[in-house]
């Protein structure tokens, strides 16, 4: 069973909100309802499997997002070369 609620927000907490909904692809009303079901773990109900397998491709959108426009690699050296960089203001 489910029930509607009518909800009155602040103009800057809305835009949050559905920034954040829109960056995982779901509706405000469904960002909200997770919010709120995450907050009290009891009432989130087992996933079915079709369910689990929406979220891994919701899941799957996101990789490959960024692009830094050149190869990364998780060896020290590049990563120590990037700090250099990022700390040294140097960005090219």
């Amino acid at each position: 069973m489910s029930e509607v609620v009518t909800l009155e927000l602040r103009d800057e907490l809305y835009a949050i909100l559905k920034q954040q909904a829109e960056s995982v692809g779901i509706s405000l009303a469904e960002w909200i309802a997770v919010g709120l079901e995450q907050q009290n773990s009891l009432l989130i109900q087992p996933k079915t499997e079709a369910e689990k397998e929406v979220a891994r491709q919701r899941f799957r959108r996101h990789a490959g997002a960024i692009d830094l426009g050149y190869p990364t690699g998780a060896d020290n050296v590049s990563i120590d070369a990037d700090l250099v960089r990022a700390y040294s203001g140097d960005f090219n």
